[in-house]
């Protein structure tokens, strides 16, 4: 996306997609180096035209680095790599800001006129395909979780199982043995719980497989 970004006009040096996760903001696609280190540097001062734009859902013009006083120390910075000017527009559907698509220019004043109208319309098309990727990466980490989830309870379960048979308890007492020693050895229960398993069975606890 960001090399079809990059190709609408030979001026534009490099172009960088931006998104949001939680409270962090992450490169997703660069046409080019230059555009990686530009959004990255904004990343590492907490401030810049990407962010400005994917936090206010706003677009941002830079005209001319070498003269901008926004941002503290970031244009002086990102005009060291041969940068002069950007424009950062927000992709933000239903209205709210997931992302930003950067462009970066060598030469002043570029991003105006038929360019930027360009660039603006290229980013409200890809702000559906962003929000759609975002949508899949949040269920994938869904699924992660709660396969975790699954084979900490697997584990917690067959340890219970095993002490419940040594030292003939209830499944409460067993679960107050393992927590006890959990808290004696600082460990997590589900680590414990796992050891013990290997402990007796010779390999890691057994686990349903889970298919979404």
């Amino acid at each position: 996306m960001a090399d079809a970004a990059a190709a609408l006009h030979p001026d534009v040096a490099a172009c960088g997609i931006t998104v949001r996760r939680g409270r962090r903001a992450l490169s997703v696609g660069s046409s080019d180096p230059l555009s990686q280190v530009a959004d990255e540097l904004q990343y590492d001062e907490e401030e810049g035209p990407c962010l400005e734009s994917l936090v206010h859902g706003v677009v941002v013009v830079v005209d001319d680095y070498a003269r901008e006083s926004r941002w503290g120390v970031y244009p002086a910075r990102v005009a060291e790599h041969g940068l002069r000017s950007s424009l950062s527009l927000p992709l933000a559907p239903a209205g709210r800001p997931v992302g930003a698509l950067n462009a970066y220019g060598t030469r002043p004043g570029m991003f105006a006129g038929a360019l930027r109208d360009d660039l603006a319309a290229f980013a409200a098309r890809a702000q559906k395909v962003v929000a759609v990727a975002l949508r899949h990466a949040e269920q994938a980490e869904m699924v992660d979780h709660l396969h975790a989830a699954m084979e900490s309870r697997s584990a917690i379960d067959q340890a219970l199982g095993i002490l419940m048979a040594q030292q003939r308890c209830t499944a409460d007492e067993a679960f107050a043995l393992l927590r006890r020693a959990s808290q004696g050895r600082n460990r997590k229960v589900a680590d414990l719980a796992a050891d013990i398993v290997a402990s007796v069975s010779g390999g890691p606890p057994r686990t349903g497989r889970f298919t979404p």
